[in-house]
């Protein structure tokens, strides 16, 4: 780009105070009041913008339900565009703006992959239509939402798009997803622009930027709020003045942002100093963007190099030559899939090898199905095992990061489906050296197929940083030069690629005696050649002796630090955690499980301990209720993130309905009930949702009363169902106020319930003010508060 480019502000307090009512459809504006969105849209440009949005953030299918106005999408869109390129009159491009759905897609939530998809699809092919010269995704807090919308942006149309998802103050989504890992992936699937808006003012989204910046080579884009909100004599107060605001644009342009905007509470006069401030202010200078391969999961990226410590990638999820999960897969089972999940990444993996490769099944399903549980259970990147095509894509429509490929061979059936697959999903390919003629013998064989495996990728659009070479181990007691050649082969790949190598390591000593010998020897020479990511058992012990010895032998672990460190541990086994769950008592193998997520295990631990004499009560104190315990001091500390918490509030719902199950009801443990709602006039209840999926699956009774709730209806559900708690969500400051209403209301019918409220806008001091019992920050915090809410 050439120029710094300034976004308009806020659309929705400017409509607010050009008649928006609260709890109306600020799209509706579009078509009847079109004056005041243009002029809010003149004001912005005048202020210096030179890139305004059009009024469609909830402009989508799926949010224009809640006003019954989804067959009117296209018209509101469409209107919308028209008024923006009114005011504009070329002074000015138009993106069209994409809110989120307000919902999670699965398995957070309740919306499918396709239907966010679809949801996406409608309103971006609308917008282009009408002729917008940008689609801007933006607020979005769930990668998969992203991408869901990403993917759904590029099909419909070929305008360039902008991804912009909001972080919390710990640097990360409320799904966990860091910036790294986001700038890898968002650019990999095609993202044009990638950004960050709302949420946080912007002195916090300063190292956010930079961090994006350092990870990609898009342009990239921040709208940040006015600082944060809070009520003053009851009127929404944005803490950060325009001179302020405009200062910061300073900083953030440093930080490596060249189109800069706001977000709430920033108006035309923000905007006006911000584009001042910046004026005669050159681009900032980037560092050179040396591409690697870099592979990410919803939280976390995982870089595969020659520069850097080897990567284990986990190879037990594969049912090839085992019986056992075989049949477990074959009937529909994970459970055998996820334990050696978890286990590899203790063990060491850094990522894992997923193959459904059974036959009678449909694999496309049962991959959909892997990739899903095990997103949630470990947050190593995946690589999707599979020569099916339909297999590959459900795989990678699921995985909620970059995945890898294994793999992409030189045969015309993997190069004609494979490859755009590769393209589309922004996924990495392993590339396999092997020819409708079969596997070649030699080094420079091998290289000569590599060469056209990689020219055939770049031709579909890929390029350095997507490519794992496979070096192919063959059996030495079949050949005697094969471990020659992949020595050689190996060597040739740094030196003639420079992209990184892997390969499975057992082949080679098939048929010999002493297996474990023969393997980590040259497991060893491999290393030394330039292996640089292993496909191999991590609890093999003689393996990972071997790792580590090199690591010290190769500089990758300077003087032997780490080698001697572990010295004590080498003769441990490395093995799954499985030898060590038979070690825990009942309780603790409960606990355990919640933690880890296993919901299938779980039923069978409850019935063992319950078979076992330890009464209902002491399971879900000492087992249930210590678990969440410990997951909230993880969560809290960013160990631990949304999907994980979610999924464990899954295992504990499954362990209270086991118990429900065997417990005669007088010994059933019960929390409680809680009646939850968004107040009247705010239409946003992810939080609300998220925090009632963490109470019902604690063993509350929830009713939930959804959003938009008028407080009459909330305090005569509270008393129809003798609640013990209301909790009540506001994520506007301007639908703040509702909260006190309620709890006056509640106070004057009698109602005894105790009070817990929360939502972005929502804080301590206000919460105290409002006179509620207590404040939760979030849904974890919110278990924890009702539990000591329904003890007093």
């Amino acid at each position: 780009m050439s120029k710094i480019e300034i976004f308009d502000g806020a659309m929705g307090t400017m409509l607010q105070a050009g008649g928006l009512q609260p709890g109306a459809c600020p799209e509706l504006m579009n078509v009847e009041n079109p004056d005041v969105v243009k002029n809010i849209h003149r004001a912005y440009i005048e202020a210096g913008a030179t890139i305004i949005e059009t009024n469609t953030f909830g402009a989508s299918p799926l949010k224009l339900e809640h006003y019954g106005l989804t067959d009117r999408m296209a018209e509101l869109n469409t209107a919308a565009v028209a008024i923006a390129k009114e005011a504009a009159q070329g002074q000015a491009k138009i993106a069209g703006s994409m809110g989120p759905t307000g919902r999670f897609v699965e398995p957070l939530g309740d919306l499918s992959f396709d239907e966010a998809y679809d949801n996406f699809f409608a309103q971006a092919q609308a917008l282009a239509a009408a002729g917008a010269d940008y689609l801007i995704i933006e607020t979005c807090i769930d990668i998969q939402e992203m991408r869901a919308a990403l993917l759904a942006a590029k099909a419909a149309c070929n305008i360039p798009v902008i991804c912009q998802l909001s972080y919390s103050e710990d640097g990360r989504t409320v799904t966990g997803t860091d910036p790294q890992s986001a700038a890898i992936l968002l650019e990999a699937m095609g993202a044009d622009i990638i950004g960050v808006n709302c949420s946080l003012g912007p002195e916090e989204l300063v190292p956010i930027v930079r961090t994006l910046a350092e990870n990609c080579t898009c342009p990239i884009s921040v709208l940040p709020n006015a600082g944060m909100p809070y009520l003053k004599d009851g009127e929404t107060v944005f803490p950060m003045g325009p001179a302020d605001f405009g200062q910061w644009g300073v900083k953030l342009l440093e930080a490596g942002a060249t189109y800069l905007g706001g977000c709430c509470g920033t108006t035309p006069e923000h905007i006006r100093e911000l584009a001042q401030a910046v004026k005669n202010l050159p681009l900032p200078e980037r560092k050179k963007h040396v591409k690697k391969l870099w592979l990410t999961s919803r939280s976390k990226s995982v870089c595969i190099d020659k520069s850097l410590p080897t990567r284990l990638i986990g190879e037990r999820i594969n049912p090839t030559g085992r019986k056992k999960l075989a049949t477990e897969i074959r009937e529909g089972s994970l459970l055998g899939v996820k334990k050696e999940a978890v286990n590899q990444v203790k063990a060491g993996a850094h990522l894992l090898d997923v193959n459904m490769g059974v036959g009678g099944i449909d694999q496309a399903a049962a991959m959909q199905k892997a990739i899903t549980e095990i997103a949630q259970l470990t947050d190593a990147p995946l690589a999707i095992d599979t020569s099916d095509a339909q297999a590959l894509e459900a795989g990678l429509k699921a995985y909620p990061g970059r995945a890898l490929i294994n793999s992409v061979s030189y045969e015309p059936e993997r190069i004609a489906e494979f490859l755009p697959l590769a393209k589309k999903y922004g996924a990495a390919i392993l590339c396999l050296p092997i020819t409708p003629d079969g596997v070649p013998k030699t080094a420079e064989e091998r290289i000569a197929v590599m060469h056209k495996i990689i020219a055939a990728a770049k031709e579909h659009g890929l390029d350095d940083g997507d490519f794992l070479l496979d070096a192919l181990v063959m059996t030495v007691s079949a050949d005697k030069s094969a471990c020659y050649e992949v020595l050689i082969t190996l060597q040739m790949y740094r030196e003639r690629f420079g992209y990184p190598t892997t390969m499975g390591l057992s082949n080679i000593s098939f048929g010999l005696p002493n297996r474990p010998l023969i393997n980590s020897t040259f497991f060893a020479m491999c290393l030394a050649a330039g292996l640089d990511a292993p496909i191999m058992n991590p609890y093999d012990e003689s393996m990972q002796n071997t790792l580590m010895a090199a690591a010290a032998l190769l500089a990758d672990d300077p003087n032997g630090l780490a080698y001697s460190k572990n010295t004590a541990n080498l003769a441990a086994p490395k093995g799954a955690a499985t030898a060590k769950v038979t070690e825990l008592t009942p309780l603790e193998a409960i606990k355990q499980a919640v933690i880890d997520g296993e919901k299938d295990e779980v039923p069978i631990l409850v019935e063992n301990a319950l078979k076992a004499g330890i009464d209902a009560n002491t399971i879900t104190e000492q087992a249930l209720t210590a678990a969440m315990t410990d997951i909230g001091v993880d969560f809290g500390a960013g160990r631990m993130f949304l999907p994980q918490v979610l999924l464990s509030a899954e295992t504990m719902r499954a362990a209270f309905n086991k118990i429900k199950e065997l417990t005669p009801v007088s010994q059933s443990p019960e929390q409680g009930t809680v009646v939850i709602a968004t107040v009247k006039g705010d239409v946003h209840d992810l939080g609300k949702n998220i925090t009632g999926a963490l109470l019902a699956n604690s063993g509350f009774k929830l009713i939930d009363l959804g959003k938009d709730v008028d407080s009459t209806e909330i305090v005569k559900a509270a008393i129809e169902n003798k609640a013990d708690i209301v909790g009540l969500c506001a994520l506007m400051t301007t639908t703040m106020v509702q909260i006190d209403k309620v709890i006056e209301d509640l106070k004057t019918a009698g109602c005894a319930a105790k009070v817990m409220v929360g939502g972005a806008a929502v804080t301590q001091e206000y919460a105290d003010s409002a006179g509620a019992d207590a404040y939760a920050p979030d849904g974890v915090k919110a278990v924890e508060l009702a539990k000591e809410l329904v003890k007093k």
